[in-house]
């Protein structure tokens, strides 16, 4: 490590980078934002690999959700409200009916870079460079807008630090109360089976909450019945941008993140050789690696312990991301290298990413029916190997979006034009996303039997 430092990535192979054609600007831009004040703080970061090791070790279980990809314009209070109630109602699901506590980290204030399959994009005869990212170039497709612009990391960070802000806000101010569970189900929920079952189960919260009264515990003498911690993460991508916010924690002199609780390396650019590992090796926080379907299990053994030498508990999150059906060929391969090695992590669950579809009227999306599938084979898989399925990690929003198909409260293909507002990748609703939560619920009973 001696030779590690917030910048030795850039003497490394690095993938999905756009080129700033304005390098003098590009400069002026990381060298202000070095001077901006940090997200988020070493102290929170160690708070939440802390959590992480009671999940590594089958106490908790992780909840990160979120959206794809940040926008500036649907940058809205109540959108950021919206999903943290969303995943709010998701974590009571998990906690009362799954017996375990959860540790809720949100894909907010720093979701703002998206790795893409190729670096130009062709509708009829002109061709652009491909959308990345609010934080990079713009999504209309015009020359001007899919310019590079370093200036966009600067409103990036605004933004995130105004939905950190909000975040602390809810989480600390009375929202995260559990005598609001009712209040958190969204308008638009109400109306499906899930919803019901979700006021159910409030009901039977609230009655809980009342007699804990009667005996003495309430929310003024108990933090945790009013509050809540909670996280946020993003994907690493842009390194220029995570440069700037590397500081040394002047209590132990380590290096930090301090633009998230949690980064995570993407299936794209978790080459061992590569800048994106580099830069992980020297950060305190904790970190995730995406493992797709082409992951081989000593790379990723390889991988693991390049990142995390010392095998501390709760600082590796290995994300899957197989695709439904195929969570029983690749997975059980990946569980026995680490286990075979000792390594201590946590195992995720990304049941997005490996299925997306093109629908019949051309619209990228996700078939629920999938997502939930995929789950389910990553519990039972994990049952199988005598290990922990120890969370999820989602695309999400509290919006009442129609992006991917099916549900309690279903979205048919001809509907995905009346409320598409995604810049990237389809995400769950919030109804969509509490059926999921139901799941998981009962997984997690059926584990711990």
């Amino acid at each position: 490590m001696s030779t590690w430092s917030p910048s030795s990535w850039r003497e490394k192979p690095i993938l999905q980078q756009p080129t700033y054609p304005d390098k003098v600007k590009l400069e002026g831009v990381l060298k202000e934002l070095k001077n901006y004040p940090p997200l988020v703080f070493a102290g929170e970061a160690r708070s939440l690999k802390e959590q992480l090791a009671n999940v590594s070790q089958g106490k908790a279980f992780l909840l990160q959700g979120g959206d794809c990809a940040e926008s500036f314009s649907e940058f809205h209070a109540d959108n950021i409200r919206d999903t943290f109630k969303a995943l709010m109602q998701m974590a009571v699901v998990m906690t009362y009916a799954g017996g375990l506590p959860v540790v809720k980290v949100g894909r907010l204030g720093g979701q703002f870079a998206k790795p893409r399959s190729s670096n130009t994009e062709t509708l009829g005869d002109i061709t652009l460079d491909s959308y990345r990212g609010d934080i990079i170039n713009g999504i209309d497709f015009d020359k001007k807008s899919r310019v590079p612009d370093p200036e966009r990391m600067i409103k990036a960070y605004n933004q995130a630090t105004a939905t950190q802000n909000l975040l602390r806000a809810f989480a600390s101010g009375g929202l995260a109360d559990l005598h609001k569970v009712s209040k958190w189900n969204l308008d638009f929920a109400h109306k499906s089976e899930v919803g019901a079952k979700y006021e159910a189960l409030a009901e039977d919260i609230e009655k809980s909450l009342k007699f804990m009264e009667a005996c003495g515990v309430t929310s003024k003498t108990y933090r945790t019945l009013r509050e809540t911690d909670f996280f946020t993460s993003h994907e690493a991508l842009l390194l220029p941008y995570e440069e700037a916010f590397t500081r040394k924690d002047s209590i132990t002199g380590d290096w930090y993140n301090t633009a998230a609780h949690m980064v995570w390396i993407g299936d794209r650019t978790r080459q061992l050789d590569g800048a994106h590992v580099e830069y992980m090796k020297g950060i305190k926080n904790p970190i995730g690696i995406k493992a797709g379907p082409t992951m081989d299990p000593d790379d990723l053994v390889r991988l693991a312990k390049a990142v995390n030498p010392e095998n501390e508990a709760g600082r590796l999150n290995i994300i899957v991301r197989m695709g439904a059906n195929n969570v029983g060929e690749h997975m059980p391969a990946l569980i026995r290298a680490v286990e075979r090695e000792g390594l201590q992590v946590v195992w995720s669950c990304d049941p997005m990413h490996g299925n997306t579809i093109k629908s019949s009227n051309n619209y990228k999306t996700r078939p629920v029916d999938a997502i939930l599938t995929e789950m389910k084979q990553f519990f039972q898989v994990h049952k199988a190997e005598g290990t922990f399925a120890g969370g999820v990690h989602l695309e999400m929003t509290g919006k009442n979006v129609t992006e991917c198909i099916g549900g309690s409260f279903t979205v048919t293909e001809e509907d995905l034009s009346s409320r598409y507002h995604t810049h990237c990748d389809p995400r769950l609703n919030a109804d969509q996303s509490l059926e999921l939560a139901f799941l998981i619920a009962d997984s997690l009973k059926d584990a711990n039997k």
